[in-house]
């Protein structure tokens, strides 16, 4: 999800009670459990007019429970409702009742490691955004001459605000999805992956069926329908031609080829080289022009910003880097590796998305303008963060934590990097998670026990505290003269904190391993001694850094 810090606070959760309807929504129910999606084909009709849509949605699914119940849980959010569900190459027609967001349906009885498919039709008048991308649901609006121009955003708010399915991000459709969108002639009608079929009909109206082959988040499975043209070209990426695709608002065109291809072209340099290949070779990259800010639908990634470096004219570092590059195709492109094709189970470790693909803008950077500037912009970030709630939420309730995900997750991995002081151990440990769990979903604890082992150094410990506290640690300094020695220890943070510090000067090398609570020393020389400067240490790692004078 797209960010800016002056709106990133807004999605902090404060405690609350839950209810069944989150439960249903944000745990896998034994309703759910039984059933493995395959895939998803989709059809959709909108009726801007009337701010209608109707379609179907056909699931392929394998039954991987032996014993379960006789029903399966779909969702599909109000005020939309499904008018009929036909099993099996439409031979049955399945009944099925109503739970506010949740539709229990009566199923047949189905073997093991059996598969099937349900064909589910669904109309109404879909939840309408009021300000995409920060509250999903399709918008209706209109282009800058007062055209037609239509889409989806519904991170977080699930994919079901406008199609039934599983909504829950543990279950991808493993053989990839398809979209296929009924529009007037006059507009064209874009989706992810690849363009299989167009079909021409005799009332006026064209249908474009658009599809992935790889696994894909429900919620990134989105259409675009407006005056769109076309232009594309061809990277040469690690994994060889690398399909480029730009659909921008007509108006826009040549705009568009003067400023897109440079951006996505750097992007994808700096990407590849610290994350490995991007994920989709087989679908493309797309870059599709929008009225909202953008958002990271895999390989459909969608556009807002202006053309035009910062997000909307703005640096969220204060450092002036950040205008210097387009935010969106940035962010929103990180979120390839990051979110698409590492995605979480629950949204509870959304961090995962976020923090990685936050922390991509100063990889990017780093890449660019080296390694100064990339603490610089990293540092500069941290106006961001609220600390007022923690960035994990409660799990199996579709809670999304505190926006701190965004910044503090990426100084958290900074600090990170800094402490390995490895940059190619550093890399191969970001294109081993895209590597090992390419295409899957993950749990957050997956993604923090992979990056211990390969830094061989357990950081349990500081994920914790960074991801579940909102304490920032503060490293005390005590410089004892009289031996020669700076004596450390953390506090404000929980026991066992016990992130190392690697300290890099132009010619001299310093590692200490501070523990909370507990004093220790190392010796110090007129050589050394600079690279214990508070200000120094507070550039590379998320710390509060505090001299005292007495012990």
């Amino acid at each position: 999800m797209l960010t800016f810090f002056g709106l990133i606070l807004s999605l902090s959760v404060a405690a609350q009670e839950f209810t069944r309807a989150d439960s249903l929504r944000g745990s896998i129910t034994p309703q759910r459990a039984w059933w493995d999606v395959m895939r998803y084909d989709i059809e959709v009709q909108p009726d801007y007019d009337k701010q209608f849509t109707s379609g179907a949605n056909q699931i392929t699914y394998k039954v991987v429970q032996e014993k379960h119940p006789d029903v399966m849980q779909i969702d599909l959010q109000e005020p939309l409702v499904i008018d009929r569900i036909l099993f099996d190459d439409d031979a049955t027609e399945l009944q099925f009742k109503r739970e506010g967001n949740v539709y229990w349906v009566n199923t047949l009885p189905q073997e093991l490691d059996s598969e099937h498919t349900v064909k589910i039709f669904f109309s109404g008048n879909p939840h309408v955004a009021v300000r995409p991308p920060w509250d999903g649901g399709w918008s209706f609006s209109k282009d800058a001459e007062g055209r037609r121009l239509m889409t989806v955003t519904c991170q977080g708010l699930g994919a079901s605000i406008w199609y039934p399915n599983k909504d829950h991000q543990s279950d991808e459709p493993d053989r990839g999805a398809s979209l296929t969108m009924r529009v007037p002639d006059a507009l064209t009608a874009v989706a992810n992956g690849r363009l299989l079929d167009k079909i021409e009909h005799q009332d006026g109206t064209t249908s474009y069926k658009w599809g992935v082959e790889n696994q894909i988040s429900n919620y990134t499975i989105i259409p675009y329908i407006g005056h769109y043209e076309n232009f594309k070209e061809v990277y040469p990426g690690v994994k060889g031609d690398l399909d480029l695709n730009y659909w921008v608002l007509d108006y826009n065109l040549e705009k568009a080829k003067e400023y897109m291809p440079k951006e996505v072209r750097n992007m994808l340099n700096a990407f590849e080289y610290w994350f490995g290949p991007y994920p989709f070779y087989e679908d493309g990259y797309k870059l599709i022009e929008v009225d909202n800010t953008g958002m990271e639908h895999q390989s459909a990634v969608s556009y807002g910003n202006y053309y035009a470096g910062g997000y909307r004219g703005r640096d969220g570092s204060g450092t002036g880097l950040g205008l210097t590059w387009d935010f969106i195709i940035i962010h929103e492109s990180g979120h390839e590796w990051f979110g698409n094709n590492i995605t979480t189970n629950d949204l509870a470790d959304m961090w995962v998305h976020e923090s990685f693909t936050n922390y991509s803008e100063t990889l990017f950077v780093d890449y660019n303008y080296g390694p100064e500037a990339a603490n610089a912009y990293n540092y500069g970030i941290r106006q961001g963060i609220g600390n007022k709630t923690p960035i994990i939420p409660a799990y199996g309730v579709n809670a999304q934590g505190s926006g701190d995900m965004y910044p503090k997750g990426g100084n958290l991995l900074h600090s990170i990097r800094h402490s390995i002081n490895n940059d190619q151990l550093f890399r191969n440990i970001l294109a081993g998670l895209n590597q090992t769990f390419h295409n899957k979903t993950v749990d957050g604890s997956e993604v923090q026990e992979y990056i211990s082992r390969k830094a061989d150094f357990d950081y349990s410990k500081v994920f914790e505290q960074y991801l579940t506290m909102t304490e920032i640690p503060t490293l005390e300094l005590f410089v004892d003269a009289e031996n020669n020695q700076i004596k450390y220890r953390y506090v404000n943070c929980i026991e066992g904190f016990d992130l190392p510090l690697s300290l890099v000067g132009t010619h001299e090398e310093l590692k200490i391993f501070p523990v909370a609570n507990t004093w220790k020393a190392v010796d110090i020389t007129m050589k050394n001694q600079y690279l214990l400067t508070p200000d120094r240490i507070e550039k590379m790692y998320y710390l509060n850094v505090a001299l005292v004078k007495e012990l």
